[in-house]
């Protein structure tokens, strides 16, 4: 390999920043498959990067509470894992509640639903369980619109209350709510009269 194919290499996991997970594929423009995998071995084993499933590595956070490398960000791993099997994935139930800050409770399961086969896979940091879907539900929306529509379902509409809303207008810009209300029309009657709350605030006048 050449330094300049590492540098580039190299260069592009500092561009994912801390926390950020990949994998080999996420790199096959820059040099040939071989040359990649050898790279990312000699990352991992310097301590640059971390092995946290087969084929798929993070840039570690650090902790400053713990003094040592944080545990991997389950959502990066998922979305690594699933760009590398051409995957759209979307966070559902717990998870999406956890995403978006309308749950404290960090699951062992980080359940998605997938326009790829269901399947279930083990790390260190439990389980990421992929639930095939049809792709009118996974796909056509941005991220964060499906990521709403899910959480939103998974709160129940009896717990949509201002607290529920209050949080979520923290999480999501002026422009992630007017898109949702764009992209969002599917949704359940009572999914969209939320976001519609979101977004009458983002596109009121300022004064």
């Amino acid at each position: 390999m050449s330094q300049h194919e590492s540098n580039k290499i190299i260069a592009r996991i500092y561009g994912y920043g801390r926390g950020g997970a990949f994998t080999p594929k996420d790199f096959h423009d820059l040099a040939s498959h071989a040359n990649i995998r050898a790279a990312l071995s000699r990352l991992a084993k310097d301590g640059t990067i971390r092995r946290v499933l087969r084929g798929v590595y993070d840039y570690p956070d650090f902790s400053k509470l713990m003094n040592a490398p944080a545990s991997p960000d389950p959502e990066a791993v998922a979305q690594a894992y699933a760009r590398a099997h051409g995957w759209t994935i979307l966070p559902e139930g717990n998870t999406a509640l956890n995403l978006l800050g309308l749950s404290t409770q960090v699951p062992a399961h980080w359940h998605y639903f997938s326009d790829g086969p269901s399947r279930k896979v083990e790390w260190l940091g439990g389980t990421l369980a992929f639930t095939h879907r049809g792709n009118k539900e996974v796909t056509g929306l941005s991220p964060k619109t499906g990521l709403l529509v899910q959480a939103l379902k998974a709160l129940g509409e009896s717990h949509v209350d201002a607290a529920a809303l209050d949080k979520l207008r923290q999480k999501l810009t002026d422009k992630e709510r007017r898109r949702a209300i764009r992209e969002a029309g599917y949704a359940t009657a009572w999914v969209y009269a939320a976001i519609k709350q979101l977004a009458a605030e983002a596109e009121a006048p300022h004064a």
